[in-house]
């Protein structure tokens, strides 16, 4: 049986950043915090600095949790040999 990747997310092929989920960790982090932002952004509706911040706060805090539980988003994977 193979080993449990440590990772959370998967970087992306090609460019800088993650993909979806690979374990169910992200899974349920990823479907937490789109529920907390759809629901953040209707409580919000009409009100578009206050959803400005809100939509950065969360961009930030899932980037922030890719970054401390996925792979390293600078691996080189799919890069050429530049």
């Amino acid at each position: 049986m193979a080993a449990a990747s440590p990772y959370w997310f998967r970087a992306k092929a090609h460019g800088w950043g993650w993909g979806i989920p690979s374990a169910w960790q992200g899974w349920v982090v990823f479907l937490v915090w789109l529920g907390a932002f759809v629901d953040g952004s209707r409580l919000l509706l009409g009100q578009r600095l206050a959803h400005f911040i809100f939509a950065v706060l969360m961009l930030g805090l899932l980037t922030g949790i890719c970054y401390l539980k996925g792979e390293p988003p600078d691996s080189g994977r799919g890069r050429s040999g530049t």
